[in-house]
């Protein structure tokens, strides 16, 4: 029994070492409160969006077609939420606004992560309609669009057809950006990623190479033939993972966790399994489980890529942990930033309007995990700057040129990475090396939880300075 009981004591001692104090440079720990004092006097005097008056309440809706015009569009913006990546209980909430503002009183709206259901009462019948949802992805300009939409319709003065017309229109726009401006637009985001690993210049040139073709690869599939995208975070990983472990026993200068992961990253579910634990920790438990579930199968088949490549190169899992001997220096993260921040403004075709802030939120939230590791300790670090991040990106959503909220924090969601401690984990337990594995994954656990706290306290407190927190 006590040999039995010795693994679990090791994986549970070796998972506290991950509440340890960062060492991190003096220089970058007095940049980081520089940059969270900056942003705390941001918060005190921007300009705030003035509200916008909201006209006389309609009169109730009673014939037949304005009950099912308005049921469509409530589906249709309801889909168009959950495909965006929003929270149900954010959808929900929104939906029974804009009906209210529609005159559509007494709505009846359940909203999960695949589908959604809207019953609009009529003076002689309800009418109820079922649509799928969560199944197409929406570019940061047309989150941009939809939320602006979103707004104007709760605070009224929309038609259902023009609500519906509208959501064609955001639906059908061509990507602002072409297929190479995106496809570099990858590469300069998986270098601004290398950077912040930090690993050796020699690590950050093999992953930008790799985050190119990987970059090639996903816009050629998604153009060409959509249906092989299922397949293509097996097929990327395991290309990434060939290459890198064979890169690593030609050099022993290269290491293995940073070109592996920063390429990879446009697959890693940080933000879909960070949303999970919010709504999980919100008692929206059927969406939770549901998202919890697609983000484990995420990291599941990028593991098995990387397992197949350990195979066929002989280098085992426990590899993956292995650092740079000589990092970039200690500068180049807040480098790493700035490319990570606008090539996924080019990649993922977000307004030029919104780079400005996209870019002060990331900043924020790497500043606050800098500060939390040093305070705190590492996996404490993402609550920190989760709590950091989200009044900035609550403020963006509120001035005159500010991005939905929601569009400003997919990219730092993606920055604490913890989508890539989970990738680690998992590969290590389908590997040989299943205690370090399981350690990982409490480790990448823990964080989702401490970034999904940091993200409802912050909101929270929002909601009680503000009298209603924004999107």
């Amino acid at each position: 029994m006590q040999m039995a009981a010795a693994p679990v004591l090791i994986s549970t001692v070796q998972a506290l070492d991950a509440f340890e104090r960062v060492e991190v440079p003096v220089a970058s720990v007095v940049l980081a409160g520089l940059v969270l004092a900056g942003a705390a006097v941001l918060l005190v005097v921007a300009p705030r969006r003035a509200r916008s008056r909201r006209p006389a309440p309609p009169p109730p809706i009673s014939s037949p077609g304005q009950v099912d015009e308005v049921t469509d569009f409530l589906v249709a913006l309801g889909e168009a939420m959950v495909d965006a990546g929003d929270p149900v209980t954010h959808v929900q909430e929104s939906l029974v606004r804009v009906a209210d503002s529609m005159g559509a009183g007494e709505v009846e709206v359940v909203v999960m992560a695949t589908a959604l259901f809207v019953s609009v009462p009529g003076s002689t019948a309800t009418q109820t309609s079922v649509a799928s949802a969560g199944s197409r992805s929406l570019r940061l300009d047309q989150v941009d669009d939809l939320f602006a939409l979103v707004d104007e319709a709760e605070a009224g003065g929309w038609t259902a057809q023009a609500g519906l017309d509208r959501l064609a229109q955001i639906r059908g726009r061509p990507a602002p950006f072409p297929d190479p401006a995106r496809v570099l637009g990858y590469a300069v985001l998986t270098f601004g990623i290398a950077l912040i690993l930090r690993g050796s210049w020699l690590d950050v040139a093999l992953a930008t190479s790799l985050g190119l073709l990987v970059g090639l690869v996903e816009v050629a599939v998604r153009r060409l033939v959509p249906s092989l995208g299922v397949f293509l975070p097996v097929l990327a990983s395991f290309g990434v993972a060939t290459t890198v472990f064979v890169a690593a026993r030609l050099e022993p200068e290269v290491s293995v966790s940073t070109p592996l992961i920063a390429p990879l990253v446009i697959f890693l579910p940080g933000a879909l399994l960070t949303t999970a634990v919010i709504e999980l920790s919100t008692g929206q438990m059927i969406s939770g489980a549901g998202r919890l579930g697609a983000g484990m199968m995420r990291l599941v088949l990028l593991a098995i890529g990387i397992v197949l490549g350990a195979q066929v190169t002989g280098v085992p899992t426990s590899a993956l942990s292995q650092a740079a001997q000589t990092p970039v220096p200690a500068w180049a993260p807040w480098v790493g930033v700035v490319l990570f921040g606008l090539g996924l403004v080019v990649h993922d075709c977000a307004r030029p309007r919104s780079t400005g802030w996209i870019l002060l939120v990331l900043y924020v939230a790497f500043a606050g995990q800098l500060v939390g590791g040093v305070l705190l300790g590492g996996v404490m670090s993402a609550f920190v700057g989760a709590v950091a991040m989200t009044p900035v990106a609550l403020l963006a959503a509120r001035v005159p040129t500010g991005p939905p909220a929601i569009v400003s924090f997919m990219p730092a969601f993606w920055l604490l990475v913890p989508g890539a401690l989970g990738l680690v984990g998992v590969a290590k337990y389908l590997g040989q090396d299943r205690t370090l594995g399981a350690v990982s994954l409490l480790t990448s656990g823990t964080t989702m939880v401490a970034i999904a706290l940091g993200v409802l306290l912050a909101v929270t407190v929002s909601a009680g300075l503000s009298g209603r927190a924004r999107r």
